[in-house]
């Protein structure tokens, strides 16, 4: 096929190695512009350009799409037999939807109806699953609510953060990018309606979906957000009036009576009392201004006694 694909981040850049490898005809690449990263706030090339460059691809980078007539004007020109979007950062406007006659291909990182939105892999964590997995779909101008055309199902370990899911869901959804296009070319799949009653929503994280509730969430669920929200916004609580950075913690199997928050300090171990009679053992933290530590070296200097409250 002719396509043009559009995407940013690491995430996308093994769906567009692979329509290369494929041999489809990508005389176009879209890719949000160059951003300022890092303290030094130095001008950085996101990585589907620099793959793009690479491979000696043309690259445009357009700050907007929507009313955009020269952008317009050139897919128009162009006129792909599909549209592949993969975490491009953009909502896709009715015209560009309409332009491709196999429509725009979109690959997203869950099940879907189940977490449709900016942040499906760390949400997915978040709230326990033990199963994740890809969908490609055809774009409309709802939010992930388009047909559905394949879907690949990948297990999530106990062990495993959303970081840790990013790379193998991007390795593992670039073949099914090859297949569904495949599919469409030769008329073997056909676009099935999502179930919209069976939808929830996976939001853009905020800063604050990092705050430890140790009232409103279980052991359990802490150590889940925990690892859905790898590497930002992490999670955090504070003492006495200081950011508590927690940077690994682990269920504990005794339960406890004390109020959520409580601490209790037993041979140089730092529990915490969470929800329903719960608790968790904090392993490593940062306090606010301090370099990161074991608890167990923080417990020595820190002063901290049971019956602290943290949050």
């Amino acid at each position: 096929m002719k396509l043009v694909f559009c995407g940013t981040p690491r995430f996308a850049v093994p769906a567009l190695k692979a329509l290369i490898e494929a041999g489809h005809e990508i005389p176009l690449v879209v890719s949000q512009p160059d951003r300022p990263v890092g303290r030094s706030q130095q001008l950085t090339a996101p990585p589907v350009k620099e793959t793009a460059l690479a491979a000696e691809l043309t690259i445009t980078q357009p700050e907007k799409i929507k009313n955009n007539a020269e952008f317009r004007a050139r897919l128009e020109a162009i006129a792909p037999d599909a549209i592949v979007v993969v975490a491009y950062g953009r909502i896709i406007p009715p015209w560009m939807l309409a332009l491709p006659r196999f429509g725009c291909i979109n690959l997203h990182a869950s099940l879907l109806p189940k977490y449709r939105g900016a942040a499906p892999i760390q949400w997915a964590v978040a709230m326990g699953e033990t199963v994740t997995g890809n969908t490609t779909m055809l774009l409309e101008e709802g939010l992930d609510t388009g047909p559905i055309l394949l879907q690949r199902e990948v297990p999530i370990r106990l062990d495993q953060t959303a970081a840790d899911l990013f790379d193998l869901l991007a390795n593992q959804g670039a073949p099914l990018v090859v297949e569904t296009l495949a599919g469409l070319s030769d008329g073997s799949i056909a676009p099935k309606q999502q179930d919209h009653l069976r939808a929830t929503l996976a939001p853009i994280l905020l800063r604050e979906d990092g705050l430890m509730d140790f009232a409103g969430y279980t052991a359990s669920q802490l150590i889940n957000r925990w690892r859905g929200f790898q590497p930002w916004p992490g999670a955090f609580t504070f003492l006495e009036g200081k950011k508590l950075i927690v940077h690994c913690l682990q269920a504990e199997a005794k339960s406890s009576e004390a109020e959520p928050g409580t601490v209790e300090i037993m041979d140089s171990r730092l529990l915490v009392s969470c929800a329903q009679n719960t608790r968790i053992e904090i392993t490593e933290l940062q306090l606010e201004g301090k370099k990161r530590m074991a608890a167990s070296e923080f417990l020595r200097g820190a002063g901290l006694k049971s019956g602290a409250r943290l949050g």
